[in-house]
Order: C-alpha cells, then sequence, then structure tokens
C-alpha cells in the first residue's frame, strides 16, 4: 500500500513537472502574445558552438530538419492573436560587377608605321553585370497547445523573379579587321596575335562569350559582338501549406522546424540581346555594312509546373522553394 502512495505521489511530482509553467520565476510569459514581432535565424551554428563544449575536438555537426530554410531570405511574424501569426519572406538580392580587360589599339596600317614598327596604344573593353534576385511572401500561421511546446500550421504564398543584364564597352570600332582577331585570347588569357576585342568568356569561363560568327535570324554576319543582353529570367509563384512544432526554450525565446507540401510555376523568359554586327554582302561590289541587330534565343523560354513535398515544388537554377539543407531555426519575439 506504502509502494502504491509513494508511486501515485511521483506521478503526481513527474505530471506536476512536465506541466510547464508558462510563466518565468521573474513572471515573463515564455509564450508569444498578440501585437508582437518575432524574427528567425538558422540555429546551427548554435547548435553547433554549445556541441563542442563537450569534449569534442573537431566541429560538430548540428541535427537538420529538412525542407524547412528559404534560401538566403528574411522571414518573421507578427501575432495578430495567442494563436493567429501573420507571416513575411523577403529577399532582395542585387549583385553589380564591372571588369576592364586590356586590348591593343587598332591602327590601320600605313607605310610609316609598317616601316617604324609602331606599338598599337593601349585600350581597354569594360563588361558590366547586375544580377537581381527577388523573393516576396506572405503568409498565415495558426498555433495550438497549452504549454511550451506549441504546435503549428498555415500556409505561405511566395513570388520570385530575376535576371541577370550585361553591358558592354569596346575600346576598338568592330571592322573586319579588328573581327579577324576576336577571341584569340585563352582561358590564362594569353593570345598568340594582337587582340582588339575581348571574348570575355575566353578571360573567365564562367561569362558566356560575347563575340559570334554568325547572329540567329540575319544572314551574311561575318562578325558580331553583343553590347547588351538580358538572360536568365524567370518569374514565379508557389502555394505551400505547413505543419510543424516549436518549443520555448526561454521566455519569448523557441527552436522549432516545419514540413509541408507545395504547388508551384515558374515562367522563364527568352534571352535578348543586342549586337553591334557586320558583314559583306554576297553580290558582286558589295561593301562592307556595320549595324545594330537584336536577337532574341529560340532554344530557351518555357516554364515549369510541380506539385511535390514542401518546397521541392520550384526547383530553379538560381532561386528554389527547396531553400537548400533545411535546418532548425531560432526564433526571438518581441
Amino acid at each position: 500500500m506504502k509502494k502504491s502512495i509513494a508511486l501515485v505521489a511521483l506521478a503526481f511530482s513527474v505530471t506536476g513537472a512536465f506541466a510547464q509553467d508558462l510563466t518565468s520565476k521573474k513572471g515573463e510569459p515564455f509564450l508569444p502574445e498578440a501585437g508582437e514581432w518575432s524574427v528567425g535565424i538558422d540555429a546551427t551554428p548554435f547548435l553547433n558552438y554549445f556541441g563542442n563544449f563537450f569534449g569534442k575536438t573537431g566541429p560538430n555537426v548540428a541535427p537538420t530538419w529538412n525542407n524547412y530554410s528559404l534560401n538566403q531570405t528574411i522571414t518573421g511574424k507578427k501575432m495578430k492573436d495567442a494563436n493567429t501569426a501573420y507571416r513575411a519572406t523577403i529577399r532582395i538580392g542585387l549583385n553589380n560587377q564591372k571588369n576592364k580587360n586590356a586590348v591593343a589599339e587598332f591602327v590601320a596600317p600605313t607605310a610609316i608605321t609598317s616601316a617604324l614598327a609602331e606599338t598599337a596604344e593601349q585600350k581597354f573593353d569594360v563588361r558590366r553585370a547586375s544580377t537581381r534576385n527577388i523573393v516576396l511572401g506572405v503568409g498565415l500561421e495558426k498555433r495550438r497547445g497549452k504549454t511550451r511546446l506549441q504546435g503549428i500550421y498555415g500556409a505561405d504564398l511566395l513570388v520570385w523573379g530575376g535576371n541577370t543584364r550585361e553591358t558592354f564597352k569596346y575600346g576598338n570600332a568592330l571592322t573586319q579587321t579588328t573581327d579577324a582577331v576576336i577571341g584569340n585570347l585563352d582561358a590564362n588569357g594569353n593570345g598568340t596575335a594582337t587582340v582588339y576585342t575581348t571574348d570575355w568568356n575566353a578571360v573567365n569561363p564562367a561569362y558566356a562569350t560575347n563575340v559570334v560568327a554568325a547572329a540567329p535570324g540575319f544572314a551574311n554576319v561575318d562578325g558580331a559582338r553583343a553590347l547588351k543582353r538580358k538572360t536568365n529570367g524567370r518569374i514565379g509563384v508557389g502555394v505551400r501549406a505547413f505543419v510543424g512544432v516549436e518549443y520555448f526554450v526561454a521566455p519569448k525565446v523557441s527552436i522549432g522546424g516545419e514540413f509541408g507540401w507545395g504547388v508551384g510555376y515558374q515562367l522563364n523568359t527568352k534571352n535578348k540581346a543586342t549586337w553591334d554586327a557586320e558583314g559583306t554582302g554576297t553580290a558582286a561590289g558589295s561593301t562592307q555594312e556595320r549595324k545594330e541587330i537584336k536577337t532574341k534565343d529560340a532554344t530557351n523560354g518555357g516554364g515549369q509546373f510541380i506539385i511535390d513535398t514542401d518546397r521541392n515544388a520550384i526547383n530553379s537554377a538560381t532561386y528554389n522553394l527547396i531553400g537548400g539543407s533545411g535546418t532548425l531555426r531560432l526564433n526571438f519575439y518581441f
């Protein structure tokens, strides 16, 4: 009998221990309240840091909760009431770049310059590039639970877009003579002939070539150099439902994660370019012609529609709803 009473008392004490008072010893509430804001960050660095206190010489690997984090985005919430929150997601990524490359000045040969072997003056070709990645999202989150362990569920609406724009300036005017030695630089920047026009792909393989021998849709083009172009254009929209948990480890501080299911569509726009082109007609007596032409890539474009678990709903080259590895999140309410 005494053992039974002791077991019942122990059960009540354990139950009381796990009941979890929702205020701290200082009277601070653990759970978020109406009107409060929240920001979430990746918890991995904190878990790695504290894990290294346990005698391990190398860095510990933090546990993950797959399909949670949005790639390179900021997330936040505003509590409408104790059980409802508005969610927001934003990413504004702008990357501007400028490259310069020295080229020789083209001088039409004359009797004097040929005899004296005059050295050409150095000029510069300039490439400017800007990449844009924009992500905006809104959502509604509902909460359940009467302890520090809270269940969450709801839905997010996300829209995104981006592209890459390039402009080019050249030290030499385009002629058949300068065109004849376009692209003689190798990947190391070395060449076997005087280079009057920079092929940026030869300088850095990550850059698309800006010089071509023929332009799509145009006949009799002997050579062309890009003046400006827009590539990798995309715009998309996605909706995802989610369910997850948050555990409040301290007043207004929680750690949590979520799973979801999404539907998304992304439209890929066609690459466009404006070229400085020159060419010679095939008729007898025809002369060289130089003009600005515009082209549109007929091989790219289209779109994709996917229904899949969580952020696999879209998987574009630059931005995707899957968001990378997925991690536990640390949330702060204030």
